[in-house]
């Protein structure tokens, strides 16, 4: 075992998913080094939907002014028919965790600013024209070997392998490695040769353009059985848009200005002359790995599961697995976690991956079809189900995509204080023993599921997470949650980043701070959705981990007991 490593975390690649990932760790202290093949951050054409859920993230990485210029919040989609039919409407309403539910955004934009932002630590450093061609594993982490590409890269047009050139190779220690390198990642087929799911064989070309010709806001996805297509306004106008190509039209072809001109000529006003940013052909995979971690070494974002465009998800799920990992990384770097802590990784994000892959598929299934019955059917279906005024909200709302809900991992039960599992509802009898559990309104626990971000204290209010900071968060409704722990277990918050929060309604906004113990953060419910989220449940307080999902949930009396289960479950060693 090396006596002392090059750094603690490797990151292969740098697109969206290692740079978060190196963020979020260089705010922990902990020293990264990023390592990538390319010779910059890819500028073409990528990712264009933003969820709240990855915004959230974006607000721990202290990015939101950086960020949110390159964005476009309340981003409408709409699948219509040849006729332009609307076939379904997905424009999600409220704010449950702080942000718009849905982002147009343009994704090279928003990586630039998240690779700049890491010039705000001396602890992270990258360097591009590195690629890594070799994996040893050693004694308490890796040792690896980069290659020093010389090569410049032409254009891309598919994913076709690229060959490089070499001025030499370096070798670097780690304690750990992630490898973020994208479907074809080096590291994952180290880890594993499965990567199960499905190539579609048919292309699709995206084409960016500058001067939005058409200036209409939002999302058209095209389910025209004579040539599927999509269609978005993003910010800065810009307008993509994405065609499905047969099989007998070779890939070459969209370099051709004619061609490209036949794709669009029905979408645009006759004479439109198009200032094209770029032009990319792909296809789609929905392919998710069978192991997301093994010994010191792991995978995140399209290194571990590929996904169609259809619905965002590739960019958010990416972003979904780093939020979840780096803060486990950063109490094992430190000492204050053992190594079992990403088990919980693994076990957390690869079901939800597998979903959104699923229903990614699901949507390229429901938009692509080019035989004219099967349209045919699909329409007078979405017809009848649109007469329901349930049915439309259940996609307008966006209820058809799955929430992250950890039921293994670093979670309670809410019930028997059991470590590393949390059952779906509040009780596994038939009836609750404790009667304010019988009489809760939602009888699903919430442990395992992401806390909700209202705005607090004074008018106009902040975000509750710029409050009560980006660490652990024991948070309870009505009283001072200090007052139900021991001395050695606030001794012990203090080396894990534990805050205990209050809420309170404003009008025990005073009364609080002046009685409260002087670390504990009183929060305002300026909004009463705090009070609502408590009474919902039926519960007391909740511990919410660094990710913002709830760890542990229940009575006050319980707390205490909560705390231990989570340090089992979270193989903590404070």
């Amino acid at each position: 075992m090396p006596e002392k490593f090059d750094t603690d975390v490797l990151i292969a690649g740098a697109g969206p998913s290692a740079l978060v990932l190196a963020t979020l760790l260089g705010q922990r202290g902990i020293t990264v080094r990023v390592v990538e093949q390319r010779r910059d951050i890819i500028d073409y054409p990528r990712g264009v939907g933003l969820d709240d859920e990855s915004y959230r993230t974006f607000q721990q990485m202290d990015l939101v002014e950086e960020t949110l210029p390159f964005t476009i919040p309340h981003h409408v989609m709409r699948i219509v028919d040849a006729n332009g039919n609307v076939i379904m409407t997905n424009n999600p309403q409220g704010e449950p965790f702080g942000w718009p539910r849905k982002f147009g955004f343009l994704q090279p934009l928003i990586d630039n600013a998240v690779y700049h932002g890491l010039s705000r630590f001396d602890n992270v450093t990258v360097e591009f024209n590195r690629e890594l061609t070799n994996i040893e594993e050693i004694d308490g982490g890796v040792r690896v070997t980069v290659k020093h590409v010389t090569h410049e890269e032409g254009t891309i047009y598919h994913e076709d392998a690229i060959e490089h050139e070499y001025d030499g190779e370096s070798q670097i220690t780690a304690r750990y490695l992630v490898g973020c390198e994208g479907g074809r990642s080096f590291t994952r087929k180290y880890l594993t040769k499965e990567f199960t799911g499905v190539t579609r064989p048919t292309r699709w070309v995206v084409i960016d353009v500058n001067n939005d010709p058409l200036g209409a806001p939002n999302v058209y996805l095209g389910a025209d059985p004579s040539r599927p297509y999509v269609s978005i306004g993003l910010p800065r106008g810009v307008r993509r848009f994405e065609y499905m190509l047969f099989d007998d039209e070779p890939t070459e072809r969209v370099e051709d200005d004619d061609f490209v001109e036949s794709l669009i000529h029905d979408h645009l006003p006759e004479g439109t002359k198009l200032d094209i940013i770029r032009r990319r052909v792909f296809v789609h995979h929905g392919r998710v790995s069978d192991v997301f971690r093994r010994g010191h070494i792991m995978i995140a974002g399209d290194a571990a599961h590929l996904m169609p465009v259809w619905l965002g998800q590739g960019f958010n799920s990416g972003v979904r697995d780093v939020t979840n990992l780096a803060w486990k990384l950063a109490l094992i770097v430190k000492g204050l976690a053992g190594d079992d802590l990403l088990d919980t990784y693994d076990v957390e994000r690869r079901d939800h991956a597998k979903a959104m892959v699923d229903l990614s598929l699901t949507f390229e299934d429901l938009i692509g079809p080019t035989n004219k019955k099967i349209a045919f059917l699909r329409d007078q279906a979405a017809k009848v189900v649109n007469l329901s005024p349930q049915a439309r909200n259940f996609f307008s709302d966006m209820k058809f995509k799955p929430m992250p809900r950890y039921g293994r991992g670093a979670v309670v039960d809410q019930e028997t204080l059991e470590p590393g599992t949390a059952y779906k509802n509040n009780t596994r009898k038939k009836v609750a023993r404790i009667f304010t559990a019988r009489n809760a309104v939602e009888k699903k626990s919430p442990v395992g599921s992401m806390f909700i971000q209202p705005r607090v204290n004074e008018v106009p209010g902040v975000r509750m997470d710029d409050v009560i900071g980006r660490e652990f968060n024991f948070i309870a409704w009505g009283q001072d949650p200090a007052r139900f722990f021991t001395d050695e277990q606030r001794a012990e918050f203090k080396k894990a980043g534990v805050t205990l929060v209050a809420c309170v309604s404003p009008t025990q906004t005073d009364w609080a701070k002046e009685t409260f113990d002087a670390d504990t953060v009183v929060v305002s419910d300026l909004t009463g959705e705090l009070k609502k989220w408590f009474d919902k449940y039926a519960i007391g307080i909740v511990l919410t981990r660094p990710d913002k999902f709830v760890a542990f949930a229940g009575f006050t009396a319980d707390a205490g007991k909560g705390w231990e289960a989570f340090k089992k479950a979270a193989s903590l060693a404070v």
